[in-house]
C-alpha cells in the first residue's frame, strides 16, 4: 500500500499545519499529532491506527524532518519571500475551498425514500449474475483427495462443515487453508473451469463427490451458499445508491453555485473562454 508517497508527501513538505490531538513526537516544542497524520490521510480512505508498524514509523520519521527543515526554512526568512507569500495566498484559497465544499458535502442528505425510488427506477443497473459462496481443500495427490471425501462424506449439516474448516487448515496447501478453504463469493468466470462448473453444479451443505482437477492440485469443494442470477436486495446496494445520489447532489450543488455566481460576477479574461462547438 503505497500511502507514503506523491500527494501524501507533498502535502507533509509543503504544509505547516499544526493540530490537536494524541501527541506522538515533540520536535523542539512542536507537537506531531495522529489527528494531524489522519487529517492528511483522510483522501486516501485510511488513518493512521490502519498503517503498518512500519508505514507509521515512516510517517512520523518525516513529520519530524518536516519540523526540523521548517526551522531551517524560517531562520532563512522563507516567509519574507516573494514565492512563499504567493504560495501561501494560493494554499489558503484551495484550503477555504476544500473546507466549505467539505462542509456543503457532510450536509447533503439523501432519505431512504428518495434512494428506494431511484433503486426502483432503476433496478436493470443492479442486475447480478450467478454466485456461489465456496470452501475448498487444496492438495497435490487425487489419492490424498479421495480419503478426504471419504471421511468427510460421512458427515452432514453443521459437523461436515466444522470438519471441512478443520481439514482446510490442517491439510490444504492453498492459501485460503489457514482461513478454513474460504473463497467468498464469485461468479463462473472467477474460477478455473473445472473447478466453476464443478461448484455451480453442487447444492448448498454439499462437498464434491470426487476430486476436481485444476492446474493446482487436486480440490475438495463444500458449496456454503449459493445466489441465483437477478436483481440484487434493495438492502444489499441501498448504500451504494446513498453514496452515489450523494455525491450527484453534491456536484450539482457546487455547479449551480458557480452558475449563479457567474451570473452577478464581473469576468474579464485575455482568452476567449466560450465554447466552440460549432462544425465547420
Amino acid at each position: 500500500m503505497k500511502l507514503l508517497k506523491g500527494a501524501i508527501l507533498s502535502s507533509i513538505i509543503a504544509t505547516g499545519l499544526v493540530f490537536a490531538g494524541d501527541v506522538l513526537a515533540t520536535v523542539n516544542g512542536h507537537k506531531i499529532t495522529k489527528s494531524g497524520i489522519n487529517d492528511l490521510l483522510k483522501t486516501q480512505g485510511v488513518n493512521f491506527d490502519a498503517l503498518s508498524k512500519e508505514q507509521q514509523k515512516m510517517m512520523l520519521k518525516k513529520l519530524i524532518e518536516r519540523e526540523l527543515l521548517l526551522e531551517v526554512a524560517n531562520k532563512a526568512g522563507v516567509e519574507k519571500d516573494e514565492k512563499y507569500k504567493a504560495a501561501l495566498e494560493s494554499f489558503k484559497k484551495d484550503l477555504a475551498i476544500r473546507i466549505w465544499m467539505d462542509k456543503i458535502y457532510n450536509r447533503t442528505i439523501i432519505s431512504d425514500s428518495e434512494a428506494k425510488k431511484y433503486y426502483e427506477d432503476h433496478k436493470d443497473k443492479f442486475k447480478q449474475p450467478a454466485t456461489v459462496h465456496a470452501r475448498h481443500i487444496l492438495v497435490k495427490t487425487e489419492d490424498e483427495a479421495k480419503k478426504i471425501i471419504d471421511e468427510l462424506s460421512k458427515l452432514k449439516g453443521d459437523a461436515l462443515k466444522k470438519k471441512f474448516i478443520e481439514l482446510a487448515k490442517s491439510k490444504s496447501i492453498g492459501p485460503s487453508g489457514k482461513n478454513g478453504g474460504d473463497l467468498g463469493y464469485f461468479t463462473k468466470g472467477q474460477m478455473v473451469k473445472s473447478f466453476s462448473d464443478a461448484a455451480f453444479s453442487m447444492k448448498k451443505g454439499e462437498i464434491s463427490k470426487t476430486p476436481v482437477k485444476t492446474q493446482f492440485g487436486y480440490h475438495i469443494i463444500y458449496v456454503e451458499d449459493s445466489k441465483p442470477e437477478g436483481i440484487a436486495p434493495f438492502k444489499e446496494v441501498k448504500k451504494q445508491i446513498i453514496e452515489n445520489m450523494k455525491k450527484e447532489q453534491f456536484t450539482k450543488t457546487i455547479k449551480d453555485t458557480i452558475d449563479n455566481q457567474k451570473k452577478n460576477a464581473k469576468i474579464t479574461s485575455e482568452i476567449n473562454l466560450e465554447d466552440n462547438n460549432s462544425s465547420k
